[in-house]
């Protein structure tokens, strides 16, 4: 096999190390009943684990690091050092979350494939797109309705209208 950029005009032919299919030498013997109820059950609490912790990345996150902000920015009297300090902590907060979140997709594919589902990818994608339109619907709601110019409009807002 020529595999060797030189050899082969600088362009990789054939399969990438480590990605061969998956071969046993005997198919793995299935848990009883009662442990692949057990394994769904797990598999559940990680998902509903995963929703929640993707949940937390569309509000309570960003205001938590936007309330240290201000915190340090009343403390210090520098506006500068408070949004610094706001963009560290949602960079740290929200990475972090996300390799949880990485991990314990991981952790439901493994256990969904225990609970004798066929399970090949995960679901973290889907789950991160739909908390995401969810998330938006509740804060256009919020901010057209509640809080922005409909507010205004029925007269409980904040405005200076007449």
């Amino acid at each position: 096999m020529r595999s060797d950029p030189s050899d082969n005009g600088g362009l990789f032919v054939g399969r990438r190390p480590g990605t061969a299919p998956v071969r046993f030498r005997a198919l793995p013997k299935r848990g009883g009943a009662l442990r692949q109820r057990i394994d769904g059950s797990l598999a559940g609490i990680l998902l509903s684990a995963m929703i929640l912790l993707s949940l937390l990345c569309w509000g309570p996150i960003p205001l938590a690091c936007l309330w240290i902000g201000s915190q340090i920015d009343y403390l210090s009297g520098s506006v500068s050092l408070g949004l610094l300090v706001s963009f560290i902590g949602l960079f740290v907060f929200l990475f972090g979350t996300l390799a949880i979140l990485r991990r314990l997709d991981q952790a439901w594919i493994l256990v969904r494939r225990a609970a004798g589902h066929d399970q090949r990818s995960g679901v973290l994608g889907r789950i991160f797109a739909i908390t995401a339109v969810v998330c938006a619907g509740i804060f256009m709601f919020w901010f057209v309705v509640i809080h922005g110019p409909g507010a205004e409009f029925s007269g409980t807002g904040t405005g200076s209208g007449g």
